[in-house]
């Protein structure tokens, strides 16, 4: 444990100490090469000029490298391996596509995927806009918004762990430690094995990251709900309208560009949800998601190259034309700036 702590605070140093001298070295380099000061006249101008073109590309260049190195690379590798075979050493064309759109459980995947898509982001933007709007009206609305907040601090793995108590079940005659076989053996009801349920158990897992990102929501939107103008509600208040008008038809309309980038956001979230279903069921009892099932067949079973490169794509295609509407919602929101 020790030595892991140790670890952990040497990258962190490392890493943050090579960040300010990489910048502190670059700008003191450039100011040495192209000084400004000590020189007169057009050659002190021409200086500055260059500076000024060179500097931008010392803080993006490096994003720029890594991003090759670490997305794009990664992105044109996968595709070539999704036409090799399961060693990754002879062309099978577009096999691995038809193996993918005629399996079962891939079949299965999709489906699940598709309820944690209708679910999930509608949950969690309802849920931090509603949030958003009461804990405005509290004295302790501060202390309400960073209760729902602290989830968001917490990885995937162990807000896993932490509901996994909560649906933890013991055998008939032994007492439930589990929170939720508690409270139903408390009212008379007989405990169930929740997160080997077939369907509902996605429900059970769902709860987990709507638990997570309702915070992310309920930030964002109560951001969006100050911006605005206090003289339109007011307006609406000698109008005559009551809570929920002004809630429906004054809010709602006026951030709804933002409550668009939220859904979206979680939206692209969810189709890569990969650890509370490895961390919970391992894909078990029908409850396998496209990115746990990309990495059974990656890492698992002797590797399969191309069919786990395959399972990659297939996200990746439905990821994209997300990630450009959320991007362009956002241009909007931000005026193209």
């Amino acid at each position: 444990m020790a030595a892991q702590i140790f670890s952990a605070i040497f990258v962190i140093v490392v890493g943050v100490g090579g960040c300010v001298a990489y910048f502190w070295g670059a700008n003191k380099l450039v100011d040495i090469i192209f000084p400004s000061r000590g020189v007169a006249g057009a050659a002190a101008i021409d200086n500055l000029r260059r500076q000024g073109m060179i500097r931008p590309w010392l803080f993006v260049g490096p994003a720029m490298i890594i991003l090759t190195i670490y997305l794009i690379y990664p992105v044109v590798e996968t595709l070539r391996l999704s036409f090799l075979d399961r060693g990754g050493a002879n062309f099978v064309g577009f096999a691995n596509y038809e193996w993918a759109f005629g399996d079962r459980e891939f079949r299965n995947a999709i489906f699940n995927n598709i309820i944690w898509l209708a679910v999930v982001p509608t949950a969690c933007t309802f849920l931090g806009l509603i949030i958003a709007v009461l804990t405005d009206k509290i004295w302790w609305g501060t202390i309400a918004k960073s209760l729902i907040f602290l989830p968001l601090a917490i990885s995937f793995v162990g807000a896993s762990v932490i509901w996994k108590f909560i649906y933890e079940y013991r055998g008939e005659g032994q007492t439930q430690i589990g929170l939720l076989n508690a409270i139903i053996q408390y009212f008379g009801g007989q405990p169930q094995v929740w997160i080997s349920l077939p369907f509902w158990n996605n429900f059970f897992l769902m709860i987990i990251l709507i638990w997570i990102q309702t915070g992310f929501a309920m930030v964002i939107l109560s951001s969006a709900l100050r911006g605005i103008p206090e003289e339109t509600l007011e307006a609406a208040v000698i109008d005559g309208a009551n809570p929920f008008q002004i809630f429906w038809k004054i809010m709602v309309p006026q951030i709804w560009g933002t409550i668009a980038v939220v859904w979206t956001t979680i939206t692209i979230l969810v189709l890569k949800v990969f650890d509370i279903v490895l961390t919970m069921t391992n894909g078990q009892w029908n409850s396998q998601v496209l990115a746990n099932l990309m990495f059974d067949w990656m890492f698992r079973g002797g590797g399969d190259f191309g069919r786990g490169a395959t399972i990659a794509i297939i996200i990746m295609i439905a990821v994209i034309p997300i990630m450009i509407w959320n991007i362009r919602q956002a241009n909007k929101e931000t005026g193209g700036h």
